[in-house]
């Protein structure tokens, strides 16, 4: 079993005592962000307006909070809403980061970065990595999209934006309270108060409905849930539901930032699971697969995209759908009906 995941400090989101240099460091941490947000705010600092609508989904916490299967959601509503939505991206670990690109289904990830290529296989929209966000939103619209879509960036501050979505887990919101690198906060907790739409997700649905105790949204808030339901072979065959591995071992692979999460889903299926957790955006390479045994191999499909070239027969990739209120969709599409017509 592979215990190399999630690698966030005990002291983050635990009791544990924060480490003397981590409790120096926040101050000046503390500093350059509220230096950085005023000169924003004052306007010493520009903020790029492009001509189509802006919306950022993001945390203020540092590490994965399900923002990627929301924005894959969200480009699927804009675009049953007759919208033509394009999705910007720094590509985070990805070579030639300086460079832009353009992201296609059968980029490498080598070179796009593994959520913007999963972004781009399940939507099929124009998915644009670049550092400079405001340069990728002007490649976007160039390329006919009228709406921006970012998959992070809510301290980008030098693109404006009309629509700001935080993501926030549910389990373990803003942590100790402290910012980097005394916990995980990005920005002060209060930061989330400005965005138009907080999201709280609750993982996957049974956890909602047994009613675990402190989790779930309050008031203000909408729950996202996450789903799967089925499992798609790496090597092109037909799809299968997730139920025909109940009652069986596989082995589980997850570098997510959350491994545990995807496990617990797994099992939630009646689906024994022998974990192996990597770091998140872990670029994979064959040997990682060497487990002993050959039994099934399920994972995540931000996974799947990276181990296409050495997947064997029995790899699978699993979906994963978030769930969120009809009424959140609602509310989201008003809102950008009102600034089309402003």
């Amino acid at each position: 079993m592979s215990t190399r995941g999630d690698r966030t400090p005990a002291y983050w989101y635990g009791d544990a005592p924060i480490p003397l240099p981590a409790r120096i460091a926040e101050p000046l941490y503390a500093g350059a962000t509220w230096l950085r947000r005023a000169l924003y705010r004052r306007g010493w600092l520009r903020r790029h307006q492009v001509s189509v609508p802006v919306v950022v989904v993001g945390n203020v916490t540092a590490g994965g909070t399900g923002k990627t299967p929301l924005t894959i959601a969200l480009v699927a509503r804009l675009k049953d809403a007759g919208w033509k939505p394009g999705v910007a991206s720094r590509g985070y670990g990805r070579a030639e980061a300086k460079s832009a690109r353009w992201v296609q289904a059968d980029t490498p990830v080598e070179l796009s970065g593994d959520e913007p290529a999963l972004i781009a296989w399940k939507t099929g929209v124009p998915v644009r990595v670049d550092a400079d966000r405001v340069a990728a939103a002007r490649a976007l619209i160039e390329a006919g999209c009228d709406i921006v879509v970012c998959d992070d960036g809510l301290q980008h501050y030098r693109l404006a934006r009309d629509i700001e979505i935080e993501v926030v887990d549910a389990q373990r919101r803003y942590g100790n309270g402290h910012l980097l690198p005394a916990g995980p906060l990005r920005e002060p907790a209060a930061r989330a108060r400005e965005c138009d739409f907080r999201v709280v997700n609750l993982g996957r649905a049974s956890m909602h409905e047994a009613g675990t105790a402190g989790v779930g949204a309050g008031f203000g808030e909408w729950e996202m849930r996450l789903r799967i339901d089925s499992a798609q072979p790496l090597n092109g065959a037909r799809t299968q539901p997730l139920s025909v591995f109940a009652g069986q071992r596989v082995h589980a692979v997850a570098g997510i930032a959350h491994p545990e999460r995807f496990f617990e889903m797994l099992r939630a299926q009646g689906i024994g699971v022998v974990p192996h957790a990597f770091a998140d955006h872990h670029r994979y390479r064959a040997e990682d697969f060497s487990f002993g045994s050959q039994l099934p191999v399920l994972m995540t499909e931000k996974d799947s995209v990276k181990c296409m070239a050495f997947a064997s027969d029995w790899s699978y990739s699993v979906p994963l759908q978030a769930d969120l209120p009809a009424a959140f969709w609602v509310a989201l599409l008003d809102r950008l009906a009102k600034l089309s017509r402003n």
